[in-house]
């Protein structure tokens, strides 16, 4: 015969789930309103009782490390998914886009990493080390194919994470700041042999200059887009950033 699966209790499913809202809401409100945020508060923001929160995490410290642990853990979980979807430089460049936006969104809680809090502890360190393990493996295979400089290792990577979550924070115009970070991991790529085009008048240089003055960029994401010679001007690189300029532009 075969064996009937047996469901969770009731008990143990909803105290998972609440532990699930507890780490989402408090992951927002650390980054709405800063480390300095009390569990009472995050309770409240969860709709949840105080004793709740506090049964799941006795203190704030250990709710801030299963948030920065959480959140590691869904950046290794979208590092898998790379390889099947892109070449392995284009994956190792998406990943880091990626991650870099999810950051970027969340610098405060992601600053913890840095603070004088006491760092390590286990289920953080854990997390940590797979986060790097992931990262190693797609920078791995951007070297065997030849998309990034040779001498790149994970720590240089990880510096860069940190410095372009500040600077897309940083830049007013999100596309634009997206833009200076793609800028910036161009530094990785393996250098190509190019060749100065040479302009024979004055009409080959004005028409290079107007060519030049047609690029566009996604104004959700920054990637380049392809102008046609007719018809109105892209604005996103596809439907799915232009979905997610709709949800913002209602969110707000």
């Amino acid at each position: 015969m075969a064996a009937v699966p047996v469901a969770a209790p009731a008990g143990r499913a909803d105290a998972r789930r609440n532990r699930e809202v507890v780490l989402r809401t408090a992951m927002r409100v650390f980054a709405e309103e800063g480390l300095e945020a009390s569990l009472g508060r995050i309770a409240q923001r969860a709709g949840v009782g105080a004793g709740t929160v506090y049964r799941h995490f006795p203190s704030k410290e250990i709710l801030l490390e299963a948030v920065l642990a959480e959140h590691l853990e869904g950046l290794v979980t979208a590092a898998g998914r790379w390889p099947a979807r892109a070449t392995p430089g284009d994956a190792l460049f998406g990943f880091l886009i990626d991650v870099i936006e999810k950051t970027a969104g969340r610098q405060r809680v992601c600053d913890a990493l840095t603070a004088d809090r006491g760092w390590p502890h286990a289920l953080l360190t854990a997390a940590v080390r797979r986060f790097r393990e992931a990262l190693d493996d797609l920078l791995t295979n951007a070297k065997q194919a030849g998309a990034v400089r040779a001498d790149v290792r994970v720590d240089d990577l990880t510096a860069l994470i940190a410095g372009g979550a500040a600077l897309r924070a940083a830049h007013r115009d999100r596309a634009r700041g997206t833009r200076l970070v793609r800028l910036l991991l161009d530094g990785l790529r393996t250098p190509a042999v190019t060749k100065e085009a040479a302009f024979r008048d004055a009409t080959s240089l004005q028409r290079h200059e107007t060519a030049a003055s047609d690029v566009r960029y996604c104004e959700e994401c920054g990637a380049r887009l392809r102008v046609r010679p007719t018809g109105r001007p892209p604005r996103y690189c596809g439907p799915t950033c232009r979905q997610r300029a709709r949800r913002r532009r209602t969110a707000d």
